[in-house]
């Protein structure tokens, strides 16, 4: 017997009991949809905290700073600098090593005042941030000049030099155009407050007055000051246009944040205030990590609380999964009972087939096949149910502000086509043992019987 011919057989035994047909693939469809609906929840809640731990820092990423191999000891402090760049470069998985050189400095406007973190590094390491551009755009190797890039939360920094208030006491930011106003930023805080209130400098002489710098800003990151990126309190320029000016400020004396040898005096070369290890991939970076402390050095990544947090999720995804297939085991039992009725009410038609010399397999297979109709179907509507009830839920979570998510209920393809496989199967697993009653009835008994 053909396919086909099992399959329009199959369609017209379940029509002929319509009502019991449906209540059994409402019971199919009930427990699909829990189990896909379900598992969606999983998937989505551990989607959308990835992508927030991504916005936030990079998953494969190593913040390296210096550190001390034993004791206290000078020579023994491990310094950041071109040397160890190209050392971490020769260890396994690592892709790339970027500098950061951070210096504090004082921004001048007007009445308005405030201190700014400026982070020096390289021009292919901003790009590599994928920092969401609103105005201008990102430093260039083809500036000439430094060019500053600010994040979106550096305006919460200014206040007003008159009254000492800001932000944080107003809820009002500085009427401040970073793009269009001329703001002068100073390098050298200490001689500029030692300067306005008469001090001296460290050789005792009156201090100089600090020299302002007008420097240009060039782009601003997008955002307001309540959007939070690892980016937003920074402001970023290309480290090679940055350490020549550090230099020249700061000749022959100590610059602020830098190391000196245990004498107090300053070292002629500039060291890096972090390194940014790329590695390859998120399994390798707990490995980088640990040699590059063997190296004597201080470490952090986001790895290993990021892979904790996602075994909680897939256990809350387990969970979830586990309370939709009891729907589905319901279901399942449900298509066994409608199996059995349909062999009582049917035995007679087995035993007719049986002795005009219909095959045992045949036989078999056409409950299976019913079996797997009632699967299929009910598989079919409870996922297209699924999508709907996901595409609510998430419309009720954007529209609600207390999830901070977009989405909690994500639906991939792998997870439809798995769903509706499954539903198949459960279905003709349920049809299994009817199936093989139905081969074993007698013929002469199934004819027989009234």
């Amino acid at each position: 017997m053909r396919f086909s011919d099992l399959l329009r057989m199959s369609m017209a035994n379940l029509f002929k009991r319509k009502v019991r047909t449906v209540l059994t693939v409402l019971g199919v469809i009930i427990g699909v949809t829990s189990i896909v609906v379900m598992v969606s929840l999983g998937l989505g809640l551990s989607k959308a905290t990835m992508e927030q731990n991504e916005s936030y820092s990079s998953l494969t990423t190593i913040e390296v700073w210096e550190g001390r191999m034993d004791g206290t000891d000078e020579r023994d402090q491990r310094h950041l600098n071109d040397e160890l760049i190209e050392e971490i470069m020769q260890l396994p998985h690592v892709v790339r090593v970027d500098p950061e050189l951070t210096v504090d400095m004082l921004a001048k406007y007007g009445m308005y005042e405030g201190y700014i973190s400026l982070v020096g590094t390289t021009v292919e390491a901003l790009e590599g941030m994928n920092i969401a551009v609103g105005q201008g755009r990102l430093p260039s190797a083809e500036d000439k000049d430094l060019q500053l890039f600010h994040g979106n939360q550096i305006l919460v920094n200014f206040y007003n030099s008159k009254t000492g208030s800001g932000y944080w006491e107003t809820g009002e930011l500085p009427d401040i155009d970073l793009m269009e106003d001329s703001i002068f930023y100073i390098l050298d805080t200490e001689s500029y407050y030692n300067s306005m209130g008469g001090g001296s400098d460290e050789n005792g002489q009156p201090a100089k007055k600090a020299k302002k710098h007008l420097l240009q800003t060039i782009g601003v990151c997008e955002g307001t000051v309540d959007d939070y990126y690892n980016y937003s309190w920074n402001t970023y320029c290309d480290i090679e246009k940055l350490m020549p000016i550090l230099r020249k400020e700061f000749k022959g004396r100590s610059i602020p944040g830098q190391p000196t040898t245990s004498k107090g005096k300053p070292y002629k070369e500039i060291f890096y205030s972090r390194l940014k290890v790329n590695v390859d991939d998120m399994e390798n970076v707990a490995l980088v990590n640990q040699m590059i402390m063997d190296m004597g050095y201080q470490t952090y990544n986001d790895a290993e609380w990021i892979e904790s947090e996602q075994q909680m999720l897939n256990t809350i995804q387990a969970v979830l999964g586990g309370i939709g297939a009891v729907s589905l085991l319901v279901a399942a039992i449900g298509i066994t009972n409608t199996m059995m009725m349909s062999i009582y009410e049917r035995t007679k038609e087995i035993g007719i087939m049986k002795v005009l010399g219909c095959d045992m397999r045949n036989i078999g297979a056409m409950f299976l096949t019913e079996a797997g109709v009632i699967g299929l179907l009910g598989g079919i509507i409870g996922l297209l149910l699924s999508y709907g009830l996901s595409g609510i839920i998430n419309y009720l979570v954007r529209t609600s502000e207390m999830m901070g998510v977009e989405y909690i209920s994500y639906i991939p393809f792998w997870l439809a086509g798995a769903s509706l496989v499954f539903a198949i199967i459960v279905g003709m697993v349920a049809g299994f043992f009817p199936a093989r009653r139905a081969m074993k009835l007698s013929p002469l008994a199934a004819i027989r019987n009234e």
